[in-house]
């Protein structure tokens, strides 16, 4: 549980939210009874420091905009009984403590259609969508020329077990090795923002029962920041290709990440288009 004293420059500020949100509650909605000749609008004081468990005074004081400390616990405790959502969740830890609550982080699914949209408009930069388990939840043709996503199962298509079941990836990405190092250090700073997520857990395991080598790295504990910079790609055609790649987070509240590849040098960027060009074109007259 921690605990911080209020900003005095957000005390006012705190006290009125919490008054109009105390005054948009009915008592019906939290399961209390009232009668007729109940005047106030919305939740008393009283009422809201009884369900949120502390003093009458110290919540009355809280409103008032004393320099009191407040708890995590004690902020949740109003979230719920205010019926606060995520933003005003959000909101209410700012004006209390400045700095928004800790939460667990969750697999999510769902891309945003403009998303989609943004990765076929990168035509020459091949762009995929990640989730916090590294689900690839969406990619562009260049992506697809080059990592051959579509040819997996949708239930596979996870770039962490591509890069331990496909021996593509082993082909293209030089050193292999200390590339696959980096990203499995890298997977586990996604992986503490949600230690208790069942989809997460399940590939750690699907992993660990697979692979000797990743149970190896993944006993280590060592952690890696986010996978950005330089990674060097073997392509069949181009040859040795360094890529700037770069992780950009497209929705903070599901967790959903682009990553984004640009080839480094000109030349080699001219080839590439060239190939991939070349590429789509027979791709398309597989599929026709």
């Amino acid at each position: 549980m921690e605990i911080g004293n209020t900003p005095q420059r957000t005390r006012p500020k705190l006290g009125e939210f919490l008054r109009l949100k105390r005054a948009a509650i009915t008592p019906e909605e939290v399961g209390l009874t009232t009668s007729k000749r109940r005047r106030t609008p919305g939740l008393r004081r009283e009422e809201v420091a009884a369900l949120a468990g502390v003093g009458v005074v110290w919540y009355t004081w809280l409103e008032q905009g004393r320099n009191i400390n407040v708890s995590t616990i004690f902020l949740d405790n109003l979230s719920r009984v205010l019926k606060l959502d995520n933003t005003e969740r959000n909101y209410l830890y700012l004006l209390a403590q400045q700095r928004l609550p800790a939460e667990l982080g969750k697999t999510s699914t769902v891309v945003s259609p403009l998303i989609v949209r943004l990765l076929q408009d990168l035509t020459y930069r091949p762009t995929y969508i990640l989730n916090l388990r590294w689900d690839i939840l969406a990619w562009n043709n260049a992506a697809e020329a080059v990592f051959h996503f579509s040819k997996h199962q949708e239930e596979d298509r996870n770039f962490l077990w591509l890069l331990f079941s496909d021996k593509l990836y082993k082909d293209l990405m030089q050193p292999f090795t200390d590339q696959l190092i980096q990203m499995v250090n890298s997977f586990r700073r996604d992986y503490a923002k949600a230690p208790y997520d069942d989809a997460i857990n399940t590939l750690i395991h699907r992993l660990e029962k697979d692979s000797l080598l990743f149970r190896q790295l993944w006993q280590d504990h060592n952690v890696h920041g986010p996978c950005n910079g330089i990674r060097d790609f073997y392509i069949e055609g181009i040859g040795h290709t360094k890529f700037e790649h770069y992780s950009l987070i497209v929705d903070d509240q599901r967790h959903i990440r682009m990553v984004y590849y640009a080839v480094q040098e000109s030349l080699k960027n001219e080839e590439f288009i060239d190939w991939l060009t070349d590429t789509n074109k027979k791709t398309s007259k597989i599929g026709s």
